[in-house]
Order: structure tokens, then C-alpha cells, then sequence
């Protein structure tokens, strides 16, 4: 596995942790060259790509339209739409040319924003996370028959995710510190969702058991959707 990180810090620790089985990479999804440093770090160490995740995300903290200023609204759609959507794409035709040849599959991590709204984002953020899924769908249909092309959408989860520089000036409920998804009254189960519950859906679609799954998203957000 390579771990892509713009902490390098962060992918080495994973390295440490795993071993041989982890190659670190310091890198920025939002530039085409490192997407393709991932691609050859992977070829360099095990001659084939057979899954690609993206898996990098931003925030708008919760910012309402109406607490936006012209130049947020500008700047941070900008920043958002850059790693939310744009990595996706760079991701996707960094990796499809070794993926083709493997008949490997694409994972992106999408959010319960992909489909509904009060989750703790905003317009910008749900904005990116509909996009995301545009994307999915298309590449799914593209690259269809060698390449299968997939989502996990999970519901807020306390991770790392930051918020978009042009729009942390505020103090808002982001799911690093909080969304409605991770708290136990936010969905029908009664769980705090942690990172560890979503692995086994990324898990099934990167696997032979998956073969006859493209275009699909699979909702790790323990039945909040359906309220």
C-alpha cells in the first residue's frame, strides 16, 4: 500500500506501524506531478496497482451562506472543490492506465453530504461532496469494463479533516470536533462512528468478492440516512 499524505509525518508513522506492507509518500492531492509520484512509488515497490482510494477532504466548517463574505465564498469553494473533486479526477487518471491492466477498482470516500444536507457541512462542502459522486458515476461508466469504480459514504466521524483556510476564521461544528454523525443519537444505532467502522466497506469493494459492484455507494453512516 502507498499512504499519500501532505504530512509526511503522518504516512511515516503508518509505515512504522505496518512495515514493508506501507510505502510513505509526502504529497498534495491537489497536484497532478505527486499523484503521479504515488503511481510509480506503488510500481517501484510492487510492479502493479490494483486499487486506488481517494480519500482526502475538506471542510467548510458549517459556514451559512448568508456569514460568507463574496471572497470566502470564492477562495474556499476554491480550496474545497480542489481536494474534494479535483483529487478525485488527478487520482483517477494518475491511476487508471496500471489499474486497467490489473482490472483493479477505484474507491473514492464520499459523505452522507453526497446526498443530504445537516451533517454538519454547508454549501460548499455538500456542493464538493455531490460533485464527488458526479464524478464517481461518470468514471464508473467510463471505465467500465476493466475498471471498477465505487463509494463508501460514511456520516461524521471524528478524523483529522481540516477546515479550508479561507473559511477557519469561525468556530463551527466540523467532523473533526463533532458532527451530528458521530454522536450517538445521530443515527438509529446508537454508536459514536469511529474511522475502524467504515474499513470493511472499502475492504468488499477492493475485493474479488465486489465484481459485479460499479457505480455504487455503500453507506457506513449506521442508518442516519434514513432519518
Amino acid at each position: 500500500m502507498v499512504a499519500m499524505d501532505l504530512s509526511y509525518d503522518r504516512a511515516a508513522a503508518l509505515e512504522r506501524e505496518l512495515g514493508e506492507r506501507v510505502a510513505a509518500v509526502p504529497g498534495d492531492v491537489r497536484i497532478w506531478e505527486d499523484h503521479k509520484k504515488a503511481v510509480a512509488a506503488a510500481l517501484s515497490r510492487w510492479g502493479r496497482l490494483d486499487v486506488f482510494v481517494g480519500n482526502a477532504g475538506i471542510h467548510d466548517g458549517g459556514r451559512r451562506l448568508a456569514d460568507l463574505s463574496p471572497e470566502e465564498i470564492r477562495d474556499g469553494l476554491d480550496q474545497i472543490m480542489a481536494t474534494n473533486v479535483r483529487a478525485c479526477l488527478f487520482g483517477a487518471k494518475a491511476a487508471s492506465p496500471e489499474l486497467r491492466k490489473a482490472r483493479g477498482n477505484i474507491i473514492f470516500t464520499l459523505s452522507t453530504s453526497s446526498f443530504y444536507v445537516g451533517g454538519g457541512g454547508a454549501a460548499l462542502y455538500v456542493a464538493s461532496k455531490h460533485a464527488a459522486l458526479g464524478v464517481m458515476r461518470a468514471l464508473a461508466h467510463e471505465l467500465a469494463p476493466e475498471i471498477r469504480v465505487n463509494g463508501v459514504a460514511p456520516a461524521g466521524t471524528p478524523t483529522n479533516i481540516g477546515v479550508a483556510s479561507a473559511l477557519a476564521g469561525a468556530a463551527a461544528v466540523t467532523p473533526a470536533n463533532g458532527a451530528a454523525g458521530a454522536a450517538p443519537r445521530g443515527n438509529l444505532l446508537g454508536i459514536s462512528l469511529r474511522p475502524e467502522d467504515h474499513a470493511g466497506a472499502y475492504v468488499l469493494l477492493a475485493s474479488a468478492q465486489a465484481r459485479a459492484i460499479t457505480g455504487m455507494v455503500i453507506g457506513t453512516d449506521a442508518g442516519r440516512g434514513i432519518g
